[in-house]
């Protein structure tokens, strides 16, 4: 069974300080699993978000073919990992999504910049947009089987980390919108698609009140429509799924 070294994984765990960091590291332990590279990502389109949480050192022709068609939404890479906690080969994709034309194409465009197999760790967390942490090699030259549980441990740290490192740098450079208690209220039953006459009964206010609520909750996080607050509010752990679908 493929064992990372102990100086490696706590470097990745407590050493790391800075993207610049996290690429030193990460590219040391492509070497010590066999891989040619890595990405650490969320699964967005990175032209939509102010801080997209992204690191690789794939292929530069790769990466800007990937950014030019928005992939990371549609990259069947990312839909496979969303139907699995665990890490898994590419070559497994076929059997946990339907791959369409667009896609193999991708796969196939993929192999011709070098990116023709990998292995994915899924990194999904509750109230965030879903991510992953994949090494990748060329096509015909795989991770070994012995290091596949090494790759899944070292995949799942190498995504808080980079969590952590990207949480520092938005709040930064941003202030984090912040609901009152009563917007909260407001905005959590709209999203559980109570109107605001409901609202305003269940909360014992008016319905005047609960429109100007959700109207100043909209300006402190800079949107115009609802369905981008609840949005929003969902990415930046304020409400999760289970807040919201709860029974």
């Amino acid at each position: 069974m493929g064992i990372l070294p102990l100086d490696q994984l706590t470097e990745l765990i407590d050493g790391v300080a800075s993207a610049d960091d996290l690429m030193v590291a990460m590219i040391g332990l492509c070497a010590t699993l066999g891989a040619r590279c890595f990405a650490i990502t969320h699964h967005v389109d990175v032209a939509r978000e102010t801080h997209p949480m992204r690191l690789h050192n794939y292929p530069d022709r790769w990466a800007e073919f990937y950014d030019i068609n928005a992939l990371g939404l549609s990259d069947p890479v990312h839909r496979a990992s969303h139907k699995t906690s665990i890490g898994f080969r590419w070559s497994r994709m076929p059997a946990m999504i339907p791959l369409t034309a667009s896609d193999l194409k991708v796969l196939e465009l993929g192999r011709e910049q070098g990116i023709g197999d990998g292995f994915t760790v899924p990194a999904n967390v509750p109230g965030e947009a879903r991510g992953s942490c994949s090494f990748a090699n060329e096509a015909g030259t795989s991770l070994a089987d012995e290091m596949l549980p090494a790759a899944q441990l070292a995949g799942a740290f190498a995504f808080e980390t980079a969590r952590r490192l990207w949480r520092v740098r938005t709040l930064d450079t941003e202030e984090q919108p912040v609901l009152t208690d009563r917007q909260r209220d407001c905005v959590l039953l709209a999203a559980r698609g109570k109107t605001d006459g409901e609202i305003a009964q269940l909360l014992s206010v008016s319905a005047e009140t609960v429109a100007v609520h959700i109207k100043n909750a909209c300006e402190r996080y800079g949107v115009y429509k609802r369905s981008s607050l609840m949005i929003r509010t969902l990415f930046d752990g304020t409400f999760t799924f289970s807040d919201i679908f709860r029974r």
